[in-house]
């Protein structure tokens, strides 16, 4: 049986009204979805190219005082697939025209990655195999 491919990844942050204005820049399109539901939270959905789904969601209980770290248990990064090094060059591009700020292009021998933060520090990567 063939392990099924990621469908979404909902992100909590802080504040939509800081979030959204900001994964909409990103993503160059706006949310599919934005509604609050019965559960106690808020969230705002982007479609990806492949259909995946990124949400953003913001709950009534508010977070706690320690901003998001890869280095406790749970999420470390969320990282987008592109096809090879160029297609980096190119978000360096974007991302440096967005005002975002980033690591730059890091090379391994498992792959190019270029790492950056959404506002709430959230440890994001646009990452390509090697060639």
């Amino acid at each position: 049986m063939a392990f099924p491919a990621i469908g979404h990844v909902a992100l909590t942050v802080r504040d939509l009204s800081v979030s959204v204005p900001w994964y909409r820049r990103l993503i160059g399109s706006d949310p599919v979805l934005d509604e609050r539901t019965d559960a106690g939270y808020h969230h705002t959905v982007f479609l990806l190219d492949g259909g995946a789904l990124i949400g953003l969601h913001q709950h009534d209980q508010g977070p706690g005082e320690e901003g998001f770290s890869e280095f406790e248990v749970g999420l470390d990064h969320v990282a987008f697939a592109c096809a090879d090094r160029s297609e980096l060059e190119r978000w360096v591009e974007r991302l440096d025209a967005l005002g975002i700020r980033h690591g730059g292009i890091v090379d391994a021998s498992y792959g190019s990655g270029l790492s950056f933060r959404d506002p709430d520090g959230i440890a994001l990567e646009f990452f390509a195999p090697p060639s």
